[in-house]
């Protein structure tokens, strides 16, 4: 029986994210290209309505059981 091959993928994101917790935000955005494998916030700003722009890096696992 053949299964997908696993394919790991870099993806960059920018985000902007509402005042509070930052954890549960990103990992539901990094869950919609794939399990993620290891990810840093490589740039973030503040912006004039209190919300947070950032950038992701990260290394995310395509085809994992």
């Amino acid at each position: 029986m053949g299964s997908a091959p696993v394919r790991l993928q870099r993806v960059s994101l920018e985000l902007i994210l509402e005042p509070g917790p930052l954890l549960e935000p990103i990992e539901k955005a990094l869950a919609q290209h794939g399990a993620p494998l290891r990810w840093a916030i490589t740039a973030c700003t503040s912006l004039p309505e209190g919300q947070r722009w950032i950038r992701l890096e990260a290394m995310v696992l395509h085809g994992a059981p």
